[in-house]
């Protein structure tokens, strides 16, 4: 299994997305997780209704900082755009991702954001999978 993290500033909206893609489309290859440096303490209700339109539920998920993610090595560390304001965490294979804060955007601009998340951790599955013995 794949140690993979979803890093980005608050952990309310793409990181959670993109983590609960992950368990979603890839239990069977990686464990997933998600933090923030700026943890905001919840998950945008919007983000939540996205995600449960494609039947993924995050009501259940909190935001939250790096200090509250399992110790050891990641394999996989994914930011999600967000520069400087990004945590640093230690990964054998680094990825920004570029995605934009779906926080102040209309909820068809979310929507945009959480497809778009939905594709990179797919192609992401994809090119584990072809890792795996």
């Amino acid at each position: 299994m794949f140690r993979v993290v979803f890093l980005c500033t608050e952990n309310s909206n793409r990181s959670q997305m993109a983590e609960g893609f992950a368990r979603h489309h890839g239990s069977d290859v990686l464990e997933a997780h998600s933090a923030g440096s700026k943890a905001s303490g919840r998950v945008n209700p919007r983000a939540i209704e996205a995600m449960a339109e494609k039947g993924i539920d995050l009501g259940a998920h909190d935001s939250k900082s790096t200090d509250r993610l399992p110790g050891g090595k990641f394999d996989v560390v994914i930011t999600m755009g967000c520069g400087d304001q990004c945590p640093w965490v230690a990964g054998e294979l680094r990825e920004d991702w570029g995605l934009s804060d779906p926080g102040p955007m209309s909820y068809e601009g979310l929507l945009q954001v959480r497809d778009e998340i939905e594709g990179k951790v797919l192609d992401l599955l994809s090119r584990l999978r072809d890792k795996t013995p």
